[in-house]
């Protein structure tokens, strides 16, 4: 394996790591929800809606990783033969969603567990528990497009 190759697929470690903002968000709003749902079991469908925004940045994180190992043919069993700086570009593609995906995922976690709480005393309000929550949304996407656009113009 050369050098290159291996920090490739630490890029698409990175990436992967998403993952762990995703399951401390769910985890959160999990708590939250079932506190909830203790009280009243009919807010099971309303909570679980907040519990499960904080899973995409994991999602998010899951397909660099696949396009990584991919285009560097780590997947597919036909490894590239990269020279250091493309396993450079490939470990940096990979940051953007891996570092913002693992902050975004907790905080969405944070804001869906409020939107919880919202929907605990007010039920009908939980299209501004969602709003809350997808506002941390919009910075794991914009780590995707940046990670898939790095990704995008590396050449193999």
């Amino acid at each position: 394996m050369t050098l290159g190759l291996a920090l490739a697929i630490g890029g698409a470690a990175i990436a992967a790591s998403a993952g762990v903002g995703s399951a401390l968000g769910v985890g959160v709003a999990g708590e939250a929800a079932a506190g909830v749902v203790a009280e009243d079991p009919k807010k099971f469908g309303q909570t679980l809606v907040l519990q499960a925004l904080p899973g995409t940045q994991g999602i998010y994180g899951l397909l660099i990783a696949f396009l990584i190992l991919v285009k560097t043919g780590v997947m597919g069993g036909n490894p590239a033969d990269l020279t250091t700086q493309q396993g450079i570009y490939f470990l940096f593609a990979g940051m953007p969603i891996g570092v913002v995906g693992i902050w975004s995922g907790w905080a969405q976690g944070k804001a869906s567990a409020a939107g919880i709480m919202l929907i605990a005393k007010r039920p009908s309000e939980l299209a501004k528990g969602i709003i809350y929550a997808a506002m941390v949304e919009t910075y794991a996407i914009l780590a995707l497009l940046i990670s898939f656009l790095m990704w995008m113009f590396i050449t193999v």
